[in-house]
Order: C-alpha cells, then sequence, then structure tokens
C-alpha cells in the first residue's frame, strides 16, 4: 500500500527542483529575452496566431515570470518597490470599470494592461539594470534584423507586399517601411529605443566594438528607412538630452543644482520657441499628413470628450473598434482608429482629466527620478532608464504607445527601477531603522 505522503514527496521535490532552475540567472536571462522579444514584436505575433495565440503566450510568460519571482523571492528587496503613483494609475484603470459605457470591455483591458504591468515588474525586479539593458539589446537586434531582412523580402526580391504583417514593400524606393512593428512610427520608437540601447551597452562595455559598430548600423538603417516623423523630434530631444547628462555627470557635485536648474530654464525656453516655430519644424520633417490626421480625429475625440470631461468613458487601453463610441472615430481614410494617434488625448478620452492628471504624475515622477539617478550615479547604465523614458514621452505626444502592451511595460519596469534608487518610503524605512537602533 502507498502511503500518500510518498506520493507527494516526488512531486515536492520537482516543483522544488523547477522552482530552483526557475530563479537561476540563464533561465531568468532567457525569459528577459522572450518577454521583450514578445511586447515588442507583438503585432506580428497577434498577425501569425491571433488573439488567441497572443492571450496564451502572455499567460505563459506571466506565469513563468512570476514562478521566476517566487524562487529568487529571498533576494529580493520588496518593501517600498511598486511607486504609489503606477498603484493608484492602475487603480483608477479598475474604477473606471465601474462607470464604463462598455464595462466588460474595461474590466478585459485592465486584466490585459495588469499583464503587462506583471511582466515590466518582472524585468525590473527579476534582473539588475545591466541585465536587462543587455536583454533589451538582444530582442531589439533580433526585432530589427527581422524586420530588415523581411523588407528585403518584400521590397526586393519578391516585389510584393506582404499583407498579413502590413509590410507594404517600399524598401526599395527608401521607406517608409514597417517591419515587424505594422507601422513605421513604432518601428521607428524600436529604431530609437535601439540606438539608446546599443549606445548604453558600448559605454558598459557589454559588447564587444565588432557587435557595437554592427547594431548602430543596424539601428541607423531602419531608423532612416523608417521614416517616421515622430521618430525624428524624438531622436533630437535624445541627442540634447544625451549631451545634457554627460555634462551634468562631468560636473562637480556641489555645482549640479544650479546647472539642473539652468537646464530646466533652457528646456522650458526651448519648448516656447518650439511651439511658436512649430509649423516650420512640421513642415522641415514632413509631417505635415500626420499632423492633418492627427488634427482631424483629436477634433472628433474632444466632442466625446466634452460628455465625460472629468472621469472619461472608460478605460479600454487599445482600442475596441467594435464598441460605441470608438467604432465612431474614423481617420481620412473612413477606417476605424485603433488608437487615439496621442497617448494625452487618448487618456483624457479613456479616463477623463482625473486619468491624465495620474499619468502626468506617474510620468513626470518616474523621470525625475530616473534623471537624477543618471545625472549623479557613477554607472554609466543608469543613463538608459532616463533616455528611454524621454523617448517615451515625447513618442507619446502623437502615439498610444504609453497606454497598452510593450511600452506600457517599460514605463513600469523603468518606473519601478526608478524608484528603487529614490523611493521616500525607502528613506522612511531606513530613518526608522537607525532610529530604533539608537
Amino acid at each position: 500500500m502507498t502511503m500518500p505522503g510518498s506520493t507527494r514527496d516526488p512531486l515536492r521535490r520537482y516543483l522544488s527542483a523547477w522552482i530552483g532552475f526557475s530563479a537561476g540567472g540563464s533561465f531568468s536571462q532567457v525569459l528577459t529575452v522572450a518577454i521583450l522579444l514578445y511586447a515588442l514584436g507583438i503585432h506580428t505575433v497577434r498577425a501569425l496566431i491571433g488573439w488567441p495565440g497572443s492571450i496564451a503566450i502572455l499567460v505563459t510568460l506571466v506565469l513563468l515570470a512570476g514562478l521566476s519571482l517566487f524562487g529568487a523571492r529571498h533576494h529580493i528587496e520588496w518593501h517600498g518597490i511598486l511607486p504609489v503613483s503606477l498603484m493608484a494609475l492602475f487603480g483608477y484603470f479598475f474604477l473606471s470599470s465601474f462607470w464604463s459605457q462598455y464595462t466588460w470591455v474595461t474590466i478585459g483591458g485592465v486584466i490585459y494592461a495588469l499583464a503587462f504591468g506583471a511582466l515590466g515588474m518582472y524585468l525590473a525586479l527579476g534582473r539588475d539594470l545591466v541585465q536587462l539593458i543587455r536583454a533589451t539589446g538582444d530582442a531589439l537586434r533580433i526585432l530589427l534584423t527581422v524586420s530588415l531582412s523581411l523588407e528585403v523580402l518584400s521590397g526586393i526580391l519578391i516585389d510584393q507586399p506582404i499583407a498579413i504583417l502590413g509590410i507594404q514593400g517600399n524598401l526599395a524606393e527608401g521607406g517608409p517601411i514597417q517591419g515587424v512593428a505594422g507601422t513605421r512610427n513604432y518601428l521607428g520608437f524600436l529604431a530609437a529605443l535601439a540606438l539608446v540601447t546599443f549606445a548604453v551597452e558600448w559605454f558598459t562595455r557589454s559588447i564587444t566594438l565588432g557587435v557595437g559598430v554592427a547594431s548602430g548600423v543596424l539601428a541607423l538603417l531602419t531608423l532612416t528607412f523608417a521614416s517616421s516623423p515622430v521618430t525624428s523630434i524624438a531622436v533630437l530631444a535624445l541627442v540634447i538630452a544625451a549631451i545634457a547628462l554627460r555634462s551634468l555627470r562631468q560636473s562637480p557635485p556641489e555645482r549640479r543644482a544650479l546647472l539642473q536648474v539652468i537646464l530646466a530654464v533652457l528646456v522650458v525656453l526651448g519648448l516656447v520657441l518650439a511651439y511658436l516655430a512649430r509649423r516650420r519644424l512640421i513642415s522641415a520633417i514632413g509631417a505635415t499628413s500626420d499632423l492633418d490626421v492627427r488634427l482631424q480625429l483629436w477634433a472628433k475625440i474632444r466632442e466625446l470628450i466634452s460628455l465625460h470631461s472629468l472621469v472619461g468613458w472608460g478605460f479600454a487601453g487599445q482600442w475596441p473598434t467594435e464598441v460605441f463610441p470608438f467604432s465612431t472615430l474614423t481617420n481620412v481614410s473612413g477606417r476605424v482608429s485603433e488608437t487615439g494617434l496621442g497617448a494625452f488625448f487618448d487618456t483624457w478620452f479613456q479616463l477623463g482629466l482625473a486619468g491624465l492628471v495620474m499619468l502626468l504624475a506617474a510620468g513626470a515622477l518616474a523621470f525625475t527620478r530616473s534623471w537624477l539617478t543618471a545625472s549623479a550615479h557613477p554607472i554609466v547604465a543608469y543613463t538608459w532608464p532616463a533616455l528611454v523614458l524621454l523617448l517615451v514621452a515625447v513618442t507619446a505626444i502623437a502615439e498610444s504607445y504609453p497606454l497598452f502592451e510593450g511600452t506600457l511595460m517599460l514605463f513600469v519596469a523603468i518606473a519601478t527601477i526608478s524608484a528603487r534608487k529614490r523611493s521616500w518610503r525607502q528613506n522612511l524605512a531606513a530613518n526608522t531603522g537607525s532610529s530604533r537602533t539608537r
């Protein structure tokens, strides 16, 4: 006769061994790359296997990430790790289901957003910053290589669009290209993210000279052929920010606060001048037609915002195009738009003025923390969170990426990493602990 305990013990040993393996460095790094590949290349995943297959992958990744964190739970400092601003934002996502005009869509959208938020938490907690940067670099090298390869196949070898992936085959004409991203603007966003990541990888000696040069050329080629006006502005902002960070990092600590104030004044003046010269800037980068599309859509969104300006219509993330009122918001070609083409208008529409304030507060707090850390920390890897958040913020003016999927995941990860270095709750805990020991 077999005792019940004798069958449980092998199972317990197996689970213990699997949990220990999942917490190991090799498994965690492979899982991190897989998460980034899925989240940043999700357009192609959905195009190939549909929503059910994509959701199945998402659930699997969340479970594996949870298992990995459980295995490494004794090595993670959990106290005060999740920013209050992020918890408030995600909490408001859920609260909007109570007044949503499409309750079940909102509940599904919140669960979907929470899944990517959980993956972002894993990126922040399961890997240190240098390991995360290396994993992001590996994922982006794969995505950009596949994108250019598919564009060469479509635009030069077979001279036919690949409709299922949204590739138009314009490489021979010099672009714009879409690659695995689905749109030129998102491909440009990935290329700009790659430039930042590859540069930080090189400065941290995570890659060799040959890999660094090849990676940089790959990102620049993708950026050029994507021909994204939105990314052009973002790259200009990144260059200016990188120069400013270099100056701050090389300045004496006692002068750094004054330089930060001067820099803030210059940024405000620059934004004012850019606004006054906006028509010339938009014309110079060839974004006039893109702006016209957005202005027409935003005019329709403003009419709907006026009906629920304070709390919004209800969170959905990426728009469910078959649901009212999203089904009424068409672009110039008559097709229903899939996003609000701007995170700030989109947030105001879905979550109202209250949600927009929460998003801006969470973003501003995360950027301030990451910028202050980047300007003072001796390790150059800490410039990556600040530059990536800047890229997300500039792109958010004309795209809704921060509200869903891969960009939301990166935002959560970087906000968590920034809070780890400059959390008021950690400082409070440290001060409380020191007072108790006296």
